[in-house]
């Protein structure tokens, strides 16, 4: 190994550097990082580099993409201790991650699909149960409010699931139902229901409370589930992108390994 850094043509900072648009001082601290082998150093105590080091520098790069920079560079410093199997450990937990990532893109996908093919809450939640009686005095939680909204009763035995249930989402921030001026009680408009219904799909996918409300912020910030519709194909595009750049680093640093020996 230390032969192969001393053989070959011999390379300056600059050299390094001009080929990938970087400055030199990025090729020091690359080096400084432990990302390129340590350099050798001529009578003057100037760096020199090899084609080795050129090789550390395009595995490196070619790593950021699908990695991130903090990965690439603790798998390049493993690789360059010699630590190879540590290396192989980084590269299979960013799989996994990239695994996690699509399972929860197919997961909210389902949910979006589900959601837009439930029954509007208007003609649904609480129909059996007849819409104008809500409208009645004293009408109580288990009574519909009609078009203008749902209460927790009807709601949750369309869900099949526990009025405490729908308490507990929104004490999570899931869903924020208004109140009822006369009687207090809650009441569930047609995008607090939307928001009930993709909870509920998550939930059944095996995400945690605390998972789901920051997909649910999403798309209320998108205005609803059609906006948030095109921000999962563009979530699509890059998970295919970083797939594919793991691909391009892996073939970069097999070529790096094979240059060690």
């Amino acid at each position: 190994m230390g032969r192969n850094l001393q053989t070959g043509k011999g390379l300056r900072p600059v050299d390094l550097a001009r080929g990938h648009g970087l400055s030199t001082q990025a090729v020091r601290n690359y080096e400084e990082a432990g990302i390129l082998p340590a350099s050798g150093r001529t009578a003057h105590g100037y760096r020199t580099y090899t084609p080795l080091h050129a090789s550390a520098l395009r595995a490196f790069l070619a790593l950021v993409p699908g990695h991130g920079h903090r990965t690439a560079t603790a798998i390049m410093r493993a690789v360059n201790r010699g630590a190879v199997d540590e290396a192989f450990r980084l590269i299979d937990e960013s799989h996994v991650q990239l695994l996690d990532d699509r399972r929860t893109l197919r997961t909210v996908e389902s949910a979006l699909r589900d959601l837009n093919s439930a029954t509007p809450s208007g003609d649904g939640a609480g129909s059996g149960r007849g819409a104008g009686a809500g409208a009645r005095a004293g009408s109580g939680p288990a009574e519909a409010l009609g078009r203008g909204g749902t209460f927790i009763g009807p709601l949750a035995d369309t869900l099949a699931v526990r009025p405490a249930t729908l308490r507990a989402w929104e004490r999570a921030g899931l869903v924020r139902p208004r109140r009822d001026p006369r009687t207090g009680y809650r009441v569930y408009d047609e995008a607090d229901v939307r928001d009930v219904r993709l909870a509920h799909q998550l939930r059944r996918g095996g995400y945690l409370l605390e998972q789901i409300a920051p997909l649910l912020d999403q798309v209320r910030a998108a205005g609803g589930p059609e906006p948030l519709a095109a921000a999962l194909q563009d979530w699509q595009g890059r998970l295919s992108a970083r797939g594919r750049s793991m691909l391009a680093g892996a073939a970069e640093l097999e070529a790096y390994l094979r240059e060690r020996g």
